[in-house]
């Protein structure tokens, strides 16, 4: 049983089927892919754990994975285990590391795991002036708890001193009652995403994914309009050592969740800042990411229910097979996404060649060859190559087979934006 109707979870399911599995689908928006693939299917609210959980019991899966941030952020989990069905998803309390930024950080502080960011939790305004009016450095604004990707304010960036800082920050105090300044760190973001089965871990493919919503990486915080992964399963821009630290981190916060009495399973997401002072955390999330997580399921040369089994029977192994190709994913959104999106309807066309780019379906509704758009992402495509150029090319190549109004930022993976980060990285003081 799979909760969750996005791209991330149309990529699960299709490898899922692909390997014989019947696959039965708990939906928030009737995405046709999904549903083609399905056994069964409901339509329901994705946090309405307890529909969710009535249906759980009449199907009775040999399995469930529980996708989306928001359902983690329920009872959904913990309650499909009292019922007795395996699920290869975290607790509501492990899941508090994504849940709660305040919880992740306080973790970090309470076993000395390196990586962390000053940061400070205000509960009101005035201490909030008083802190922020002290500091020397540019900082962030966070909500405690989910955004989807879209609530975090960086001064530089989203807001230009520190009195707009405490503005933003004082808004979110007014509706969350807390709010959460983090220090500002500069550098190249990586995504790390490993196979955790409550001891151990076994990495992924890095990725890079871009939030912001217009080309040269300008605009709004988005939930990401595109990412990329390198046949080598580094990055050009990140090291063999850089990502060795960012592993030692996420087995550090896996053993603190255990002693904590929260052991973890399920897949763990490390968002990490290669800055000049080393390794540092922006977030640990609890699910595949969306879009990163598409990418390195589109590697994968295994059966993800197969992994899955091995997560909630606690013997994940070594070894997980991913393909040696860098991929590039851009994702299709409707006009003004990010600020004011537009629906629209757009008419698919089938692939031309086998060796062309792969479609998911994402937030849309109708069917495989005619969809509606809704405010939210659209459809992911994205291409192996042998290069990230290469398969950047691909994506844009494949443009062709979709007719209608959408936006996509071309730029991602581009040999130029390659090429600048590169420069970059070997000069890391520029």
């Amino acid at each position: 049983m799979i909760v969750g109707s996005g791209g991330r979870e149309d990529a699960i399911v299709r490898n899922l089927v692909s390997y014989g599995h019947s696959v039965y689908s708990c939906i928030g928006i009737a995405n046709p892919s999904i549903i083609r693939n399905s056994a069964e299917y409901v339509e329901v609210r994705e946090t309405d754990w307890k529909s969710i959980h009535a249906r759980s019991l009449a199907w009775r899966p040999d399995l469930a994975v529980v996708s989306p941030d928001s359902a983690l952020d329920t009872p959904l989990v913990d309650s499909l285990t009292l019922s007795g069905i395996p699920v290869a998803s975290p607790s509501s309390k492990a899941a508090e590391i994504e849940t709660s930024k305040q919880f992740m950080r306080s973790i970090m502080a309470k076993y000395s795991i390196e990586g962390n960011l000053w940061n400070q939790t205000y509960t009101d305004s005035e201490s909030l002036r008083s802190g922020i009016s002290g500091m020397r450095n540019e900082f962030v604004v966070k909500p405690i708890g989910l955004t989807g990707g879209k609530g975090v304010r960086v001064m530089g960036e989203h807001f230009p001193d520190a009195e707009s800082g405490i503005k933003l920050a004082e808004e979110i105090l007014g509706k969350d009652g807390r709010v959460l300044i983090e220090e500002k760190v500069t550098g190249e973001e990586f995504s790390l995403q490993v196979f955790c089965d409550g001891s151990d871990i076994v990495a992924m493919p890095l990725a890079q994914d871009y939030k912001r919503a217009y080309e040269g990486n300008t605009g709004p915080n988005t939930g990401g309009m595109g990412s990329i992964t390198d046949s080598d399963h580094l990055l050009p821009f990140v090291s063999a050592a850089q990502k060795d630290k960012a592993m030692g981190i996420l087995r550090r916060i896996v053993s603190a969740l255990s002693m904590e009495g929260r052991p973890f399973t399920g897949i763990m997401y490390g968002q990490f800042m290669a800055s000049r002072n080393g390794v540092k955390v922006i977030e640990i999330n609890a699910r595949f990411a969306d879009p990163e997580g598409i990418n390195v399921i589109n590697l994968l040369d295994e059966d993800l229910g197969e992994i899955f089994m091995k997560l909630v029977n606690g013997n994940v192994e070594t070894g997980i097979r991913f393909k040696n190709r860098a991929t590039v994913l851009k994702y299709v959104v409707p006009p003004g996404y990010g600020t004011n999106p537009r629906q629209t309807d757009l008419i698919i066309s089938p692939a031309e060649k086998a060796d062309s780019a792969e479609l998911y379906y994402a937030s849309v509704t109708g069917t495989l060859d005619k969809v509606k758009t809704s405010k939210s992402r659209a459809l992911a495509i994205i291409a192996q190559a042998d290069s990230i150029p290469e398969a950047s090319r691909k994506v844009d190549e494949s443009l062709k087979r979709i007719s209608g109004e959408f936006a996509i930022r071309r730029d991602i993976g581009s040999a130029e934006m390659i090429r600048r980060k590169v420069a970059s990285f070997n000069n890391p003081a520029s």
